[in-house]
């Protein structure tokens, strides 16, 4: 017997209910996640929670080497629906092939990394890339199929479980080895919630299947290299300039601005595979209408957190992780910023790459890759942290515009003009002006004269947009209705 709730989801559309999916537990994480690290930077402080953020750097980084690239490309093609498993278990060979390669070139690279020698982190880093070589393939596995929602739950639950075992390690005493342990339990714990819908059987796979994989996932390698630039750049270049603290300041505001970006989080993955199979059956029309609106529900949030961070970063910075990160109030706002423009480069981004033009995503990120790097080494010593946050401000803007201008040779989005304006009117000239009149009139000296402004301007922003814009409000409420939520008549 089904359940009600259950029954109410799967009567939405399948990227609505993916997207639902994605976007419940995307909030939870967010929560938990907000929650945890003011835990953690209040335990370990700054300079701990940058060697945690380095960690994660370096790991990114001979993880996107371990991948090369064919995790996408593995993707793309099972999506296809043709010679599934043939596909799968190339991709599989590949990685483990990788993975070993990866391994070696860290062992090769790791005397030269200096803020590492000190906590030993380079096993710690072996011992991830193990878990990923696991937990990477299952999910990639299920997602190429469609699964969209059980990978989106994997993941989910897996982040969560991150997140409990890295609180329970961290009280106990464990540090920020406790923090790393349970990032590899993640990984681990996704792979294995995902493995009842791993249908795949190992199946003989010729050169055929690693050229086809080669040839959309090299430029998915070239791609996630620019990424990874965007991502850690900033990261690594600060801990060589500047110290393990700055690093820890710096990551966390950045952290915090990610709650501008989880509605953009929670859809642009599920559009991938629609996508691949719609680019594959000539089926170009369906493309624009879902990344047009996805744009425009990713700035909804992002646009009024932007403009309220712009009056109180610096004392949430100070009353939730502490004194020591009130330093980063400015490059918090910038990264909000930053938060405005990744909302195109990632939907612009997924529509040009799922749709097989892997290439000309490859040249635009490249090029702002290449500008960040240079901007970072060029600003980090003037500037400091808030150097970096300019750097990726100005190279992200560039990557949007030059994906761009790349998609319109395919595909023709039209950004939703009105819905985007009456957001920006909500979010600017009504709950922004709001947050400034207040922070004249009330001196924020504690934590709940602080929150009281974030509270009332995002009641006084949603009630406004619902009034001024129809359209987002009904299909919002229509979807709160089908999962059987109550919504408020009067709005």
């Amino acid at each position: 017997m089904k359940l009600p709730f259950y029954s109410r989801i799967m009567s939405l559309s399948a990227i609505q209910r993916q997207s639902t999916l994605s976007l419940f537990f995307t909030i939870l994480i967010t929560v938990i996640g907000f929650l945890s690290t003011m835990l953690f930077t209040h335990i370990l402080g700054k300079d701990l929670m940058g060697v945690y953020y380095l960690f994660l750097a370096y790991y990114g980084i001979f993880n996107m080497i371990g991948d090369g690239g064919f995790g996408q490309a593995a993707v793309k093609r099972i999506s296809e629906g043709k010679e599934q498993n043939e596909y799968l278990t190339a991709y599989a060979c590949l990685r483990g092939i990788l993975i070993v390669v990866s391994t070696v070139i860290l062992l090769t690279l790791s005397p030269f990394f200096v803020d590492l020698q000190e906590y030993n982190i380079v096993l710690c880093i072996i011992i991830t890339l193990a878990a990923a070589a696991f937990g990477n393939t299952i999910t990639m596995g299920v997602y190429g199929l469609g699964h969209v929602g059980v990978k989106n739950v994997g993941y989910g639950i897996g982040e969560l479980s991150r997140i409990i075992i890295q609180i329970g390690t961290v009280l106990l005493g464990y540090s920020v080895y406790g923090l790393i342990g349970g990032y590899i339990a993640g990984i681990i714990i996704s792979g294995i919630l995902c493995i009842k819908y791993f249908t795949f059987k190992p199946a003989k796979f010729g050169i055929r299947h690693i050229k086809s994989l080669f040839v959309y996932g090299f430029w998915i390698f070239l791609i996630s290299t620019g990424s990874i630039a965007f991502s850690y750049a900033d990261t690594i270049f600060i801990g060589y300039f500047m110290t393990n603290g700055d690093v820890g300041v710096y990551r966390t505001a950045f952290q915090f601005t990610t709650a501008a970006a989880f509605i953009t989080s929670a859809i642009a993955p599920t559009l991938t595979p629609k996508i691949s199979r719609w680019s594959k059956d000539n089926e170009w029309d369906k493309i624009a209408p879902p990344v047009s609106r996805g744009i425009t529900f990713g700035l909804i949030l992002a646009m009024p957190i932007l403009f309220g961070e712009i009056f109180l970063a610096d004392k949430l910075l100070y009353y939730f992780y502490g004194a020591d990160f009130a330093a980063g109030a400015v490059a918090c706002v910038i990264l909000f910023a930053v938060q405005i423009v990744s909302v195109f480069t990632t939907f612009l981004g997924t529509a040009l790459t799922a749709s097989n033009h892997a290439r000309q995503s490859f040249y635009a990120t490249s090029a702002a890759a290449v500008l960040n790097i240079i901007l970072n080494c060029l600003l980090i010593p003037i500037l400091g942290i808030n150097g970096a946050a300019v750097a990726t401000l100005i190279s992200y803007s560039v990557n949007a515009i030059l994906i761009a201008h790349f998609l319109k040779r395919y595909i023709t989005i039209k950004i939703e003009k009105r819905p985007i304006l009456n957001i920006i009117i909500a979010a600017a000239a009504v709950m922004g002006l709001f947050v400034f009149i207040y922070k004249l009139f009330v001196p924020l000296d504690n934590v709940i004269l602080t929150l009281i402004p974030v509270c009332i301007g995002a009641v006084i922003y949603f009630l406004l947009l619902f009034k001024i814009d129809r359209g987002i409000r009904d299909e919002i409420a229509g979807m709160v209705t089908t999962l059987g939520l109550p919504w408020p008549k009067w709005l």
